[in-house]
């Protein structure tokens, strides 16, 4: 009898959205003899849901899929890989996947996420095994060597925060994975735990055995189910193979770690606010020092890093630091995983080098907006990130190139807007959002928010009046200094980020007599 033909439908939460689920109930009851293995997200949403067939020349790719295309699918060939009109061919060869560079996320649609003999089959683990063949401070060195920085936002070098933790001294040290991502447009950590947490655990447990760490945490918003679900399955899969326990793949080193799930505030994606959630307390932002590096969780030294930091870790350990370093540009090495969404054609999870252009993710990759009107603004980096201009599409994305231009890369989140978006509006959200979601402990963060959505309010009440803007767009500004530099944490202080970077680019939304910015101006000019 011959084995059943493989069948992949994701299983991931975008997929789930659109109809995955009734998808993989119609192959099932189609009567063929199928296996159908559930994976994540290749990362092409617009695609979604992407049902896979298993076929002597590899996997072929159909998308997007209904339950109704079932049958007539099977009935021109689909179980051989046949010509279709939703056939996409070998999905790594598709346009959009084929320009990448998959390292964090080079099994996310590939892997069943629910085995870790699968994982383990397509090469997991082996950068936890050769972390086990050295000492400590070589793999910390590793890690610094590879230029590795943190990719929640901040691009602090991972190294350092690790050889920090592995110096100190202390009774117990902890690993803490934030994965509460709460920036609008990012899918990233969702993606990863959904479709590949085995490599999520593994980084963690490379992290423990380098610092000295024997527990780690996983913090997950609620809003996450399907991830909260991967991750304790892939948590009890790894400690069942031998990966997590008293002896870490039989190295005498222990390392074992659990899910603590969030209520979803925004402001518990902030490090400090974390700690103190996992500890039972109200999510509120603690001064530092003390670092959480030295007194970090229940005040033992912590490293704390963001999902894609710590899913980057077992690549760098399995090919080599030196792989990994060759690519980006400037002092931002290895690749990214840039997510983008809004108005935007190709949606979904792109992999690249540091370095690729604005424009090229926007238009190239992206494929301009979904609507076919010109694209008018992309806003980088989450709700708190700065509204960029077509006439800076030719910023390299790096965290210095960014910053150079008043922006920030932050989760790697690109949300795009078509030339009807009214900036003013833009401008309100980013005030209402801090004033929703500020924790409430600094004035600057807590007040300045409030004052500044009744500030954009006046504004937009004169501009509606033709009356004069000038004095509300003065105290607006002022306002947003006194947030970036006087907030006690990145809530409030990149919050003037989208209002100041739409008042630059896009005056005219704010004042109908100013005038726009000539193309191709910068914003320090």
């Amino acid at each position: 009898m011959s084995a059943p033909i493989r069948i992949f439908v994701p299983r991931d939460a975008a997929a789930v959205a659109v109809g995955a689920d009734e998808v993989a109930a119609a192959f099932a009851a189609s009567g063929q003899a199928l296996e159908i293995v559930r994976t994540g997200s290749r990362g092409m949403h617009w695609l979604e849901p992407l049902v896979e067939v298993e076929t002597p020349s590899g996997r072929i790719g159909y998308g997007p899929v209904v339950p109704g295309d079932v049958s007539a699918l099977i009935a021109a060939g689909l179980l051989e890989g046949g010509a279709h009109p939703l056939c996409i061919g070998r999905p790594e060869e598709h346009p959009f996947l084929a320009r990448q560079t998959r390292s964090t996320m080079a099994l996310c649609g590939v892997v069943d996420p629910r085995s870790e003999s699968d994982y383990a089959a397509h090469g997991g683990w082996r950068g936890l095994k050769v972390a086990l063949g050295t000492d400590a401070e070589a793999r910390v060195k590793t890690v610094a060597a590879s230029g590795l920085r943190g990719r929640g936002g901040a691009g602090f070098p991972t190294g350092i925060k690790w050889d920090t933790v592995r110096r100190a001294v202390a009774d117990q040290k902890y690993i803490v994975c934030n994965a509460d991502e709460g920036d609008s447009g990012t899918f990233a950590d969702r993606m990863t735990m959904e479709g590949d947490p085995f490599r999520l655990v593994e980084g963690m447990a490379i992290a423990g055995v380098s610092v000295g760490a024997t527990y780690g945490y996983i913090y997950i918003r609620s809003e996450y189910p399907h991830a909260i679900e991967a991750m304790e399955q892939a948590i009890f899969g790894a400690r069942r193979a031998g990966w997590l326990g008293a002896s870490v793949g039989g190295s005498g080193l222990a390392f074992d770690m659990e899910v603590r799930v969030g209520a979803g505030a925004y402001v518990c994606g902030e490090e400090t606010s974390l700690l103190n959630s996992i500890e039972g307390k109200r999510g509120i932002v603690r001064a530092k020092p003390p670092l959480p590096a030295l007194q970090g969780l229940f005040g033992k030294p912590t490293v704390v890093n963001n999902v894609l930091s710590l899913a980057a870790v077992p690549a760098i350990f399995a090919e080599g630091p030196e792989a990994y370093e060759r690519l980006g540009l400037g002092r931002s090495r290895g690749t990214m995983p840039v997510q983008l969404a809004g108005n935007v054609k190709y949606g979904g999870l792109v992999e690249v080098p540091f370095g690729i252009t604005l424009g090229e993710l926007v238009n190239e990759i992206g494929g301009g907006t979904a609507s076919g009107r010109p694209v008018r603004a992309v806003q980088v980096g989450g709700p708190l990130g700065a509204y960029f201009p077509p006439s800076l599409f030719d910023t390299p994305f790096d965290y210095e190139e960014f910053t150079k231009r008043d922006g920030l890369i932050g989760h790697g989140g690109i949300t795009v807007f078509d030339d009807t978006v009214d900036m003013a509006h833009m401008a309100r959200f980013a005030m209402e959002f801090c004033a929703a979601e500020s924790c409430g402990k600094c004035t600057p963060c807590r007040i300045g928010a409030v004052r500044g959505v009744e500030t954009v309010d006046r504004i937009l009440e004169k501009r509606s009046a033709r009356q004069p803007v000038a004095a509300e767009l003065t105290l607006l500004a002022d306002l947003c200094d006194t947030m970036k530099f006087g907030s006690l944490c990145a809530l409030g202080g990149f919050t003037p980020y989208p209002v100041t970077s739409a008042m630059t680019h896009f005056p005219e939304d704010f004042d109908l007599d100013a005038q726009p910015l000539p193309a191709g101006l910068q914003a320090a000019e």
